[in-house]
């Protein structure tokens, strides 16, 4: 394909002839690079019609950089970027600047940068041991199957969930499998109007952020915890109260007395992997009842139960419509997929219905057709069926190898889970420890972004065993187990 001609403008201010200018401006796009070698350029008709000039002006033009090897004639094929063109820059065009003149500070009414996150490694599968998680495992992901359910959401039946702008509303076929298989599973019965489909769960939350908190108010949160639900909390401007857990995950009698809202993790919290015990979770439903505040529910990972069935979510079990619960699909079939929901009354889907509209409109058609075709036609059940499996012999084997590693495991799930939470020696960094094992092919995950300020401790990280094969853990384990040693 040659360059488009509405690539190329004339300057009104240029000092020059029209044969000088075009040849700056060809010449400067090749030596800054937006031009690359090999590129076919306009024909000089075209581009003569585009900049309304006379053909012989751009003709001329092309003759000097050719002469000048900037550009080369291939008989009736063309003019292309010459493979030698010169390499020393010219001087910048009238009205060009190297520098950026904006006042971004003064510009910036609001900011989004700077919380603390995890450090995610894009190129993870080059590394021999890589404990990460939240990510896919090719080897039980049904690539086949996928495809398969791709191609039937491609096919002429389903050209309007293809092509069709949803607006405010889902795929159908998705919400009828949310509503009477996935969501039943966990003891919640829901209708249409009263679930959301999202671009994965954080979404989710930062809508609920957005709709039930302002600057005058109240939210608690797990500490450690997720710090995804903290930057939601952070751009809703409201007070911020960090509640620390322990083994048993959030403890109710630590809640503020002035509180609005309560974001948790109860079946399965991030990192510590604890599960609220049945009694909590009644005392935090009779709490949110008698202080009027909501509580919005993670349920991360409630899939992944190997061990035992999951507790029963806490939406199940509430009465009042006090709990907003958030699901997501990008955790059990693949993160890129970024596709969740939200399972609330009608008064605040709505508005979140309107929100979304406002934003991103609606998750792809094609995406959310394929993932119900995908879960209608029993897939996704045979792989969790498959992941349970394998993560129960991974987990089997990691918990060996830490046995006389010198690594305390401060957290894992008692329902199954796809991680450990670790605590080592109170002297090590582990964001220091990280960067020392990456050079030896280790990916591990430090745990101070979980925790809130910067007074929390340093000790702590997430090994995962969803991303390694079992054949790979001892060893992994047992460079870090040297890599503590040295430090």
């Amino acid at each position: 394909m040659p360059l488009a001609e509405d690539m190329f403008f004339l300057d009104p201010n240029f000092q020059g002839s029209l044969q000088n200018q075009i040849r700056q401006i060809v010449a400067s796009a090749i030596l800054s690079g937006r031009f690359a070698a090999g590129e076919k350029l306009p024909s000089s008709r075209k581009l003569a019609v585009h900049l309304g000039i006379s053909r012989i002006t751009v003709t001329l033009a092309y003759h000097e950089l050719v002469a000048d090897d900037y550009i080369t004639a291939e008989g009736r094929s063309g003019y292309y970027v010459s493979e030698t063109a010169p390499s020393v820059p010219l001087p910048n065009l009238p009205g060009e600047t190297t520098g950026d003149l904006v006042d971004w500070d003064a510009a910036l009414r609001r900011r989004f940068a700077g919380g603390k996150t995890v450090k995610k490694e894009v190129n993870w599968r080059q590394y021999p041991y890589p404990f990460v998680c939240g990510q896919p495992d090719p080897t039980l992901f049904n690539q086949a199957h996928w495809r398969l359910c791709a191609l039937q959401a491609l096919g002429k039946k389903e050209f309007d969930s293809l092509t069709s702008d949803y607006a405010g509303h889902d795929d159908p076929e998705l919400i009828k499998f949310i509503a009477r298989h996935t969501l039943p599973r966990r003891g919640i019965l829901a209708r249409p109007e009263q679930i959301l489909v999202t671009v994965g769960a954080q979404n989710a939350m930062w809508m609920a952020g957005q709709l039930l908190l302002d600057g005058s108010s109240t939210a608690a949160f797990e500490n450690p915890g997720y710090h995804g639900i903290r930057e939601v909390l952070r751009h809703a401007g409201c007070k911020m109260v960090p509640i620390q857990v322990d083994e048993a995950g959030l403890p109710p009698e630590a809640l503020p007395q002035d509180l609005d809202v309560l974001f948790a993790t109860p079946s399965h919290h991030c990192p510590t992997m604890a599960t609220l015990p049945m009694k909590r979770r009644y005392e935090l439903l009779r709490l949110a009842r008698e202080r009027e505040f909501l509580i919005v529910e993670d349920d991360y990972e409630f899939e992944m139960g190997f061990l035992k069935p999951p507790s029963p979510a806490l939406k199940s079990l509430d009465t009042d419509g006090r709990v907003v619960y958030v699901g997501s699909f990008s955790k059990s079939l693949f993160p890129g997929l970024r596709l969740g929901y939200m399972v609330a009354s009608e008064p605040l889907i709505e508005q979140a219905r309107a929100l979304r509209l406002a934003t991103l409109r609606h998750p792809p058609g094609h995406i959310q057709r394929t993932t119900a075709y995908f879960l209608g036609l029993g897939h996704y059940d045979a792989m969790i069926k498959r992941m349970r499996t394998e993560f129960q012999k991974r987990r089997s084997v990691m918990e060996s190898a830490l046995e006389g590693s010198g690594l305390n495991v401060a957290g894992r799930a008692a329902f199954g889970g796809s991680n450990f939470w670790v605590e080592a020696p109170a002297h090590i960094d582990t964001e220091v420890l990280a960067i020392q094992l990456e050079t030896r092919g280790v990916l591990i995950e430090a745990g101070a972004p979980f925790f809130h300020g910067e007074g929390g401790p340093k000790n702590f990280f997430r090994l995962a065993y969803s991303s390694i094969s079992r054949e790979k853990i001892p060893a992994g384990i047992e460079e870090i187990k040297q890599a503590v040693a040295r430090y």
